[in-house]
């Protein structure tokens, strides 16, 4: 038997589009010889549709593309996930199902078992477990069908259900398993997923057919990285990372071993940098938007941003800002223009010190007898927010916002001011993996004048002023956040693992009062395991810690 695995693109709630696609890549695995092509969880609507499941008409436009593949199913049958709704009336009103489409009809569906309900996933709000596991006869093949999650309980230290799907399939004696996934990018994920998946391998003694999504949507992305695995628990292929590919393998084949490519290689920050370019093109694909827009003030972040967007949407379509103060130095001007030279964008400079001093005279009655401090300092801040903000409208480009996950997480922002954007470029990366990260943009040459990587960082709203005054140093303060965020180990924990106990108490207490702001922030590309945003829920007026 011939096996198509197509690992697609999808867009939530477009179904015209999810459709049309399903069909070419169901005639081009057609053409290829394949008896079966697979495609990912949720396939018909896009994952995470969240609570567009609410709404019938939603549902019964998946049930319509439903029907559209079945009809195509001819001479081919075709593995999709779709919403079902559920007949029982007690219990959840829908399942998270696999459907196998053969000889023009649906032949069978299985739902999935294991619903996740933690970081980005929250499946048990909308859908019920399956109560009920059958195998696919097909030809001459009885295939198990799980779904993405169901193969998650296995190879666990810490398992989080009490039933394994794939145990009561085992009962039918499958002769391999199809598992239809939406497993979200994280730089470490795919290590992980293939360990996971070989464990199943090993444990049920029977071959894997996975596919995955590929794509982004919103701040989720999905970066494919389908596979097979035989009998044997060897990666027999990989599939490329971050973009759409159909690939056919034959079961006997893959039972002998042959033409094995085996696992890719994995670099974190290639796979970073892959992430975070697909991320904003397909956030502004997907919404019809083509200009970006972004303040770049010779610091390392904007310069990041800058790249990674001159890199997704072309420098035609990337307009910066240069904004400087009568703090800003005369090389952060210079630094901030040749990078833009660099990459090709246009770039504007727009002096802001007399619009400051406006405001200062217009608030002076105000202020008279309080020191100068803060309030001076994000109203720099605000003043470029407002400026950035009317380019937005006037020239209808999108903006980008380009602070750094260390600085979300200690509050080292201004809202309205520096924390403006539609899009969260780099929030999810840590200030040393900014530096990581440019290097390995300058790898083949220099791109990013070499004066942004090696000055010290510093916000320049107040003379002489670096990070350094009000932050620990970088490699310090990342490693405690890394710990408490990522890690989720308590202060002691990060204490006895070398960290200075001053340093973790001010640490964790910023993160923690510091909630506001991130609930008013744009969305945050992810491509760690907790990225600030929906996978990461914690209440605003909470003590602890604080």
């Amino acid at each position: 038997m011939n096996i198509a695995l197509a690992q697609i693109n999808v867009h939530v709630g477009n179904f015209d589009a999810n459709l049309k696609k399903m069909l070419e890549y169901t005639e081009r695995a057609k053409q290829q010889g394949a008896d079966i092509v697979v495609f990912p969880e949720l396939a018909t609507v896009g994952y995470p549709p969240r609570d567009f499941l609410e709404f019938d008409d939603f549902i019964d436009k998946a049930n319509v593309v439903i029907q559209e593949l079945a009809k195509a199913a001819d001479g081919i049958a075709i593995v999709v996930g779709s919403p079902t709704k559920n007949p029982v009336v007690e219990g959840k009103d829908l399942f998270n199902s696999a459907y196998f489409l053969a000889n023009g009809r649906i032949q069978q569906v299985q739902h999935k078992t294991l619903l996740p309900t933690y970081d980005i996933f929250d499946e048990y709000r909308y859908f019920e477990p399956a109560a009920e596991w059958n195998v696919v006869r097909y030809q001459d093949k009885t295939i198990a069908m799980i779904v993405c999650e169901d193969s998650w309980n296995v190879g666990n230290e810490n398992p989080l259900y009490k039933i394994n799907p794939m145990d009561l399939l085992m009962e039918h004696s499958p002769d391999f398993i199809i598992n239809i996934s939406a497993s979200p990018f994280s730089y470490d994920h795919a290590a992980e997923r293939v360990m996971v998946l070989q464990a199943n391998v090993d444990l049920y003694n029977l071959p894997m057919y996975y596919v995955n999504h590929v794509g982004a949507q919103t701040e989720v992305l999905f970066d494919g990285g389908s596979m097979v695995i035989n009998q044997q628990g060897e990666v027999v292929d990989e599939m490329p990372y971050f973009e759409e590919c159909l690939r056919v393998y034959n079961t006997e084949e893959v039972k002998n071993g042959d033409d094995m490519t085996g696992e890719r290689e994995r670099d974190k920050m290639t796979l970073i940098h892959d992430a975070l370019v697909m991320g904003i093109r397909q956030y502004f694909g997907k919404l019809g938007f083509k200009r970006a827009l972004l303040g770049l003030s010779g610091g390392i972040d904007s310069a990041l941003v800058a790249v990674l967007a001159a890199r997704a949407l072309g420098p035609d379509n990337v307009r910066c800002v240069l904004m400087p103060s009568q703090h800003s130095s005369d090389h952060s001007v210079n630094d901030a223009r040749q990078l833009a030279q660099n990459l090709g964008c246009q770039y504007d400079i727009v002096p802001i010190e007399s619009v400051y001093h406006s405001y200062m005279d217009l608030l002076q009655p105000h202020f008279f007898g309080y020191k100068e401090g803060l309030a001076e300092e994000n109203l720099q801040a605000r003043i470029r927010g407002m400026i950035l903000m009317a380019f937005s409208n006037k020239f209808g480009s999108i903006l980008l916002n380009t602070s750094n996950k260390s600085e979300m997480a200690v509050g080292y922002g201004t809202l309205y001011g520096d924390m403006c954007g539609g899009l969260s470029v780099i929030g999810d990366v840590y200030k040393t993996e900014c530096f990581e990260l440019a290097r390995f943009i300058n790898k083949d040459g220099e791109v990013i004048p070499d004066n942004i990587i090696t000055k010290p960082p510093s916000a320049e709203l107040r003379p002489d002023q670096l990070d350094s005054d009000s932050l620990p140093p970088y490699p310090e303060l990342d490693a405690v956040l890394y710990q408490y965020i990522e890690l989720h180990q308590s202060p002691q924990d990060i204490i006895e693992a070398g960290a200075d106990p001053l340093l973790v108490q001010k640490a964790l207490r910023l993160v923690n009062i510091n909630e506001f702001k991130r609930h008013q922030t744009a969305p945050v590309l992810r491509v760690s395991k907790k990225a600030f945003g929906m996978g990461r829920r914690f209440p605003i007026v909470a003590k602890y810690l604080s």
